[in-house]
């Protein structure tokens, strides 16, 4: 409960946290997640798809802002599945996405 209090929070460390819990530990990760569901459910989840250098994170950038311009709150999780190196991987676009950290 504790965890997901930090995560409902906004405390970076908690949703942190929370991340590496439900990427490495498959036996708690479901509990946690029933616990954010139950008061987060009603969050929109937007895909954004698209072959390297199309401008998806341009994309995501604008969207961000015009979501927080009309008082959303905005989580983005930038996830690159096909990664040849890590067999996937989460991703940080600093370039783009460092205005809003």
């Amino acid at each position: 409960v504790e965890l997901a209090d930090g995560v409902l929070a906004g405390d970076q460390r908690a949703i942190a946290r929370a991340i590496s819990l439900v990427e490495n530990e498959p036996t708690q990760a479901p509990s946690l997640i029933r616990q954010l569901f139950a008061r987060t459910g009603h969050a929109s989840v937007i895909g954004i798809t698209g072959a390297p250098g199309v401008g998806k994170s341009t994309l995501v950038d604008r969207l961000v802002v015009e979501c927080r311009d009309h008082g959303k709150t905005v989580g983005v999780l930038a996830v690159d599945p096909s990664s040849p190196f890590t067999g996937g991987s989460i991703l940080g676009d600093r370039i783009r996405m460092q205005s809003h950290s």
